[in-house]
């Protein structure tokens, strides 16, 4: 199979999309040749039957030199690809699904966002297969849905040799509003006015047009910071992610429903006991640590956590492990999607 994969970013240093980078090594082991168009090229290492070209994001051009990157770059490689991988950005099915279509193209759609638009269904009416991970994605009841794992690379997210802090808790992903880093910080008061020892790390940048919120949620955490018990840090390549789980005992997701976050697989794939408020793991974590999201019941799981005895923590990261790497592996994620691209 001759695949064209369209992505937001190939960058291995992007903090939010380098995991992405993996997808596209896994994916060309399966094809004869596989051509990226991304909106931004950073760096990458790819196997030699991997060919990146960039819209120009990194090189400051208009949107409309985008689109016309876009049309020139389907249309100049038109006969050597067979089926279309759009990951994410719906918008290169809205520009190009006719044409695939005119062309014989298979377009597989992977999106796995709670809100959609008229535009999304649009889409997906353009597409052969959209793809989902958590059962509350907005296209989850379409009919051409499949819901698939989520990709965790098990091999680069494992528990580390030594065990980390038990009393460790870490909170990583972008300083956005959907997170609830607020709340968050609100139950780690509460855990420190009550004279609960922990440390507590904040991993994350804001994505732009919420530094207003990232700058609101530095100040919220000072008085912590003070006290020694929780520290903020920038966000961080994704190739440095790994030492990030292997180093915390304790991993708070507080993203709603409607997305199966990564970092959440991520987390259990390295074996942290996982706090979650996402009902697309409600039933592979521990009752104590599927929670509302409120400050109330963030304090009950971690609470939970660390009272943990050494054996209860080793068994739930074995535990957590293990339901990653039978549902949730890159590996099998990358078989399915070959298979639906290439399926007639």
């Amino acid at each position: 199979m001759r695949l064209l994969i369209l992505t937001q970013a190939v960058d291995l240093d992007d903090p939010v999309l380098g995991f992405f980078h993996q997808w596209v090594v896994q994916l060309a082991k399966q094809c004869e040749s596989v051509r990226v168009i991304c909106l931004k090229e950073g760096r990458h290492t790819l196997p030699a039957n991997v060919s990146v070209y960039s819209l120009g994001k990194e090189s400051g051009v208009s949107r409309v030199k985008y689109i016309l990157n876009f049309y020139r770059l389907i249309w100049s490689m038109r006969h050597e690809y067979d089926g279309v991988f759009v990951h994410m950005n719906q918008e290169y099915v809205l520009l190009g699904g006719k044409l695939w279509w005119l062309w014989g193209k298979r377009v597989v759609l992977w999106r796995n966002h709670k809100k959609g638009s008229l535009f999304t269904r649009v889409a997906a009416l353009l597409s052969n297969t959209v793809c989902h991970t958590s059962p509350e994605a907005y296209v989850a009841t379409y009919r051409n849905a499949v819901q698939m794992p989520i990709g965790i690379d098990t091999e680069l997210f494992k528990p580390p040799v030594q065990a980390p802090d038990t009393r460790s808790i870490l909170f990583f992903g972008r300083l956005d509003p959907v997170k609830k880093c607020e709340v968050f910080i609100e139950a780690l008061e509460k855990l420190h006015a009550d004279g609960i020892p922990f440390r507590a790390d904040i991993v994350g940048d804001p994505t732009p047009g919420n530094e207003k919120y990232a700058h609101d949620i530095r100040n919220k955490a000072g008085v912590l910071a003070l006290d020694g018990v929780l520290t903020m840090h920038p966000g961080v390549p994704h190739a440095e992610t790994p030492a990030l789980y292997s180093s915390h005992a304790i991993y708070v997701n507080l993203t709603p429903s409607g997305s199966f976050d990564k970092t959440i697989g991520e987390a259990m794939a390295a074996g942290c006991t996982v706090i979650a408020a996402n009902k697309a793991v409600a039933d592979h974590i521990s009752k104590q640590f599927s929670i509302t999201g409120d400050a109330v019941s963030v304090v009950a799981g971690l609470c939970a956590a660390l009272d943990l005895s050494a054996p209860e923590y080793l068994h739930i990261s074995a535990k957590s492990r293990a339901y990653i790497q039978d549902s949730h592996s890159l590996a099998l994620l990358t078989d399915r999607l070959s298979a639906l691209c290439r399926a007639v």
